[in-house]
């Protein structure tokens, strides 16, 4: 077997495509082919390896980070195991979670972005929030969880009044009522 990805790091362009030309021909005494549309000789920015990538930090430090793309799956795989129609508590949206997010932040344990990671995690309890609203369905109900939750009654009026907007009630307005530490006692996830 032969490894199909690998990433060659060199001082300069021309270092880059003399090295280049030099796999091509090893490539070729072992019979394989150098896939050209995946294969160019440029800079480490802007490029990704296996899931990561790179950014320069202030000082000049070159640092990895999760590519753009893989964030993207990250979301999509998210919104498919949190649907806001999803037949279940959130017990069990939370162990789903769980199982997908513990192996994803294994994989991305490298990268150097708790920015990101926390923006994240933001992101995900922000549509637990809005799976909860979403089951609690009414605003009487809305109002009653919200007081029986210690929110202002100004806060949970206007979240109780606006009973169908889902995601915006989940951000900003649901954040004291539905903290970190009601997502903790679920057992969802967190990246950082």
């Amino acid at each position: 077997r032969y490894a199909d990805d690998c990433n060659v790091y060199v001082r300069s362009q021309r270092a880059g495509e003399r090295v280049m030309a030099l796999l091509r021909r090893l490539y070729g005494r072992l019979r394989l082919k150098v896939n050209e549309t995946k294969s160019a000789v440029a800079t480490v920015f802007g490029r990704k390896f296996l899931g990561y990538a790179f950014f320069k930090a202030p000082g000049r430090v070159v640092k990895r980070r999760v590519a753009d793309k893989a964030i993207k799956a990250f979301k999509e795989r998210i919104r498919e195991l949190t649907p806001r129609v999803t037949g279940r508590s959130l017990k069990a949206v939370a162990e789903r979670l769980r199982l997908f997010v513990r192996g994803w932040k294994a994989y991305f344990r490298l990268a150097q972005t708790p920015r990101v990671w926390q923006a994240l995690d933001e992101w995900m309890r922000h549509r637990v929030r809005a799976i909860q609203l979403k089951q609690w369905k009414h605003g009487r109900t809305i109002f009653r969880e919200m007081m029986a939750r210690g929110a202002k009654p100004g806060v949970a009026q206007q979240v109780a009044a606006n009973a169908g907007r889902w995601w915006r009630n989940s951000g900003k307005l649901l954040n004291a009522t539905l903290t970190i530490r009601w997502a903790d006692q679920l057992g969802m996830p967190r990246l950082v």
